[in-house]
């Protein structure tokens, strides 16, 4: 029998965190309340936020984007998803993305099975309110870097430069 529960949350309601890099997360559904089938959570974020190029060896992760447009680095190629468009990475492919469009953006991370949003919850501080943060500090960076790996997030190059605006 699976742990799981019903999730409820309305459009302003789940736990926020300020993420590195730039972002509001709020978890809409996380894996202690799915029985660890998925984890989905709203990702609020300024332009120019980046990931390094990276794997999830264990995970497969879809973003769905609600406003704004990323600039998506996958198998050697570069793709532009914006608002109603989806990007689904495969668990062991490389990938790694960009927020281009207007700031700010919006879009739904899922990831199966669930897990990873435990990463955001450890090294991300509680959302004081309304707003995005600024951008990260080095002691931050340096956190993210030193955990992702705790949660199965294995990186494998440099974020992506700001050229393709």
């Amino acid at each position: 029998m699976s742990n799981a529960i019903p999730v409820i949350r309305q459009a302003d309601e789940g736990e926020r965190f300020w993420f590195a890099g730039g972002g509001v997360f709020t978890m809409k559904a996380t894996s202690a309340e799915t029985g660890g089938s998925f984890a989905m959570w709203e990702d609020h974020v300024v332009r120019g936020k980046t990931t390094p190029l990276h794997v999830h060896p264990d995970l497969d992760e879809a973003i769905y984007m609600l406003e704004g447009e990323i600039l998506v680095h996958v198998d050697g190629e570069e793709h532009r998803v914006g608002e109603g468009g989806l990007f689904v990475a495969p668990r062991g492919l490389p990938h790694a993305f960009r927020v281009v469009g207007p700031d700010p953006a919006r879009f739904l991370a899922l990831t199966f099975p669930g897990g990873l949003e435990n990463l955001y919850e450890e090294i991300g501080r509680p959302a004081p309110g309304p707003g995005l943060p600024n951008a990260p500090t080095q002691e931050e960076i340096a956190a993210w870097l030193q955990t992702s790996t705790k949660y199965g997030l294995e990186l494998n190059g440099p974020p992506l430069p700001d050229t393709q605006s």
